[in-house]
């Protein structure tokens, strides 16, 4: 008599567990293939945001904004000094000019990536 309780047991035991292995492989083959194909997501027209330069320092090749939202780093108004992902974009403006410009995260430097200077 005990030995007919414990192979239903044991059964169930199996047909709970398979779908948990299941899930638990699935979830590990999907985090690796994330991590594997995820890529930098090319700008977008919503990315740009609009600002003034405040300050040019072509020494440290970083330029201070003074923003609107920066929809791409999820970020509020503010002004800020970021790093520039081309040298060449210094000079193409200075301080008090109003800009269009897309900033992103490069590594862990918030880098401005694509600038226009506006009329």
């Amino acid at each position: 008599m005990m030995k007919a309780l414990h192979i239903p047991l044991l059964a169930a035991t199996f047909i709970l567990a398979a779908p948990a292995g299941a899930l638990a492989q699935s979830g590990h083959d999907h985090h690796g293939s994330h991590g594997a194909s995820r890529a930098a997501a090319p700008p977008a027209a919503s990315d740009h945001s609009e600002g003034t330069v405040r300050k040019v320092d072509k020494t440290a090749g970083k330029i201070t904004i003074a923003h609107g939202p920066l929809p791409r780093l999820d970020m509020p108004p503010m002004t800020m000094a970021f790093a520039v992902a081309d040298a060449a974009m210094l000079e193409q403006v200075k301080t008090g000019d109003s800009i269009r410009f897309i900033a992103d995260k490069v590594g862990s430097t918030f880098t401005v990536v694509e600038l226009e200077r506006l009329p």
